[in-house]
């Protein structure tokens, strides 16, 4: 290519635009570059793509919460038309279950008040009046099948549950990627496809850009990491991973998609539902539908890979595990015996929560660990990402100073600090795709 750039992002799935499109729009002059095809054509297109905003602390919450009126406003944060038209946010609500692992969601609705989220506090014997295909028996903890208690109630109820009345999904997350390049490139961005990034070059202990397979030097002051479950590597090929108290590996996930119970519109009554009762998440998915996702219980084994480009993507008996989790919440559930839906990838930190982060090399910043439950935040994290570059490139030191910016819609500050790779492991995180 032979071009310079202000910056290279390296990634091109929803939070690699979105870093892109806020650069772009500040001036630099931003290229995407991406081993695959498309933009969002990795792990981003296997996103269950939930907006939600439960977390346990308000700052959690707040973060949610402002990506939440991005995705409401998609077209005026996009600015621009996309020719293969643009996705929509679909609002069905999210019943989060009381559980006592989550402490019966008495820290989330203390986090949910203070950013005054509204939300209703729902008794057990009113889950069914409200979803008539719900049952309120309890299950848990959960356990595998093989477990002779599996499927066996193990209290006349739940304890309970919340419904929060603004929460969905996105109706394409792929298409959703394609809508922000079509904005970064109405600002000036560029993307580069099929193009693997093999070397991060140094010069005068900075970064001085990146080799292409094919041998292409493309140079830049600033270099992006966002490239999802490759994250690991290109941090080691940067030579910043050793100094990093969290780091991040790839996990091996599987997401079950299933027919609604026979009879019920599920794409129109249905729900997001987050049920620690029975170790599974679950929304309506296109076609009358079920998706449903693990939230990672303890009983289960978390299939780290150590190779991201070669892993098994055929479903095994965690696919059907997962549907008779989510069988025991939804009466009538079938379970097929063709299994679909997706098999994909997750860039996990060791806390689960992700590295927005300056690295010890200048010019090397990175956005990874954000699979699973960061989708919906991606707008913010753009933002996020453009003030932590502005201010560490002007002379702020980051690591003494964290930068700290005012959220546009909730109007509360962000501690950029929080998402340090020198942190010390996140007691507090769920350790699970809840974040």
């Amino acid at each position: 290519m032979g071009e310079t750039f202000d910056a290279i992002i390296i990634g091109a799935g929803i939070i690699g635009a979105c870093t892109g499109f806020e650069l772009a729009k500040r001036g630099y002059k931003v290229l995407n570059v991406d081993k695959l095809p498309e933009a969002g054509h990795g792990s981003t297109s296997g996103s269950c793509a939930v907006i939600r905003l439960h977390y346990s602390t308000p700052d959690g919450v707040a973060m949610a919460r402002e990506g939440y009126y991005y995705w409401i406003d998609w077209p005026k944060y996009l600015g621009t038309v996309d020719e293969t038209g643009l996705v929509q946010y679909i609002n069905t609500g999210c019943l989060v279950i009381k559980t006592e692992k989550n402490h019966y969601l008495k820290k989330v609705m203390a986090a949910l008040d203070e950013l005054c989220v509204p939300y209703e506090d729902v008794p057990p014997e009113e889950i069914p009046e409200r979803f008539p295909i719900l049952n309120n028996r309890s299950y848990g903890p959960p356990v595998l099948p093989s477990d002779e208690r599996f499927g066996k109630p193990t209290a006349d109820q739940i304890a309970g549950a919340i419904y929060i009345p603004e929460s969905g999904l996105i109706s394409d997350p792929k298409q959703s990627v394609h809508n922000v390049q079509r904005a970064s490139e109405a600002v000036g961005g560029k993307f580069l496809f099929n193009a693997e990034v093999v070397e991060i070059r140094r010069q005068d202990n900075r970064v001085a850009g990146i080799t292409l397979k094919d041998g292409t030097e493309i140079d830049a002051p600033v270099v992006i990491n966002v490239a999802g479950p490759h994250s690991s590597i290109i941090n080691r090929m940067a030579g910043v991973e050793e100094e990093m108290k969290i780091k991040t590996r790839p996990m091996r996930q599987e997401v079950c998609h299933v027919p609604a119970p026979e009879g019920f519109d599920y794409n129109h009554l249905g729900t997001v539902i987050s049920d620690g009762d029975v170790g599974c998440y679950s929304r309506p998915e296109v076609g009358n539908n079920i998706l449903i996702g693990s939230e990672d219980p303890e009983c289960d084994t978390m299939e780290y890979v150590d190779d991201p480009d070669n892993y098994n993507t055929k479903f095994t008996e965690q696919w059907t595990t997962q549907v008779m989790r989510e069988a025991q919440r939804i009466e009538s559930l079938r379970i097929p015996n063709q299994p679909s839906g997706v098999v994909d990838l997750y860039d996990c930190t060791d806390d689960w929560l992700p590295i927005y982060d300056k690295s010890s090399l200048p010019g090397f910043y990175m956005a990874v660990g954000t699979s699973g439950n960061q989708y919906k935040n991606a707008p913010v994290v753009g933002v996020l990402m453009a003030e932590l570059i502005a201010a560490v490139e002007g002379g702020q030191d980051h690591d003494k100073d964290p930068v700290q910016f005012t959220m546009k819609y909730t109007k509360r500050p962000c501690d950029i600090g929080f998402f340090s790779r020198l942190r010390k492991i996140n007691p507090n995180s769920s350790f699970s795709v809840i974040g």
